[in-house]
């Protein structure tokens, strides 16, 4: 039985202060009830607002996995039209302009952040996917104070 991809599992919230904060990684290799579970647990743990979930590989799947762990849960489905280099710019930039802060250390997704070369890397970084899904969706929403998981498949 081949073992499953990692899924990307991030939470992150928005200030008062307009400043990001990743809050937790709870990344896993899981079936997708599994994962599901885990992100709805995070939602729950950490009374964020939503969750976002990109739909790209998942489809359909991803918001049912989701429905079936916690039928309640707000899910922000996400499709990427672009490449991770082009989504990934505006994220990278709030990190230069220290807009972003890490509420404890995340090696695995520190690593992805230092060693993942666009059109180069043979790997894919599922953690720092969902780390941009979900400053994205905090920079995109009104709300100050907000908080969110975001999943990647």
């Amino acid at each position: 039985m081949t073992q499953p991809d990692e899924i990307g599992i991030i939470a992150a919230g928005r200030g008062e202060n307009d400043q990001w904060y990743v809050l937790a990684d709870r990344s896993l290799r899981a079936r997708p009830e599994q994962w599901a579970m885990e992100a709805v647990h995070l939602y729950h743990q950490l009374r964020a607002d939503y969750i976002v979930a990109e739909k790209n590989y998942g489809g359909d799947m991803v918001e049912a996995v989701i429905r079936n762990a916690d039928p309640d849960v707000p899910i922000k489905i996400v499709s990427a039209s672009r490449g991770k280099h082009v989504r990934a710019q505006p994220v990278s930039l709030a990190y230069e302009r220290g807009l972003v802060h890490h509420v404890g250390t995340y090696a695995q997704l520190e690593d992805q952040m230092c060693n993942w070369v666009p059109e180069e890397s043979d790997f894919s970084p599922d953690r720092l996917d969902a780390l941009v899904w979900a400053l994205t969706s905090l920079k995109v929403g009104r709300k100050r104070g907000g908080l969110l998981s975001a999943i990647r498949m």
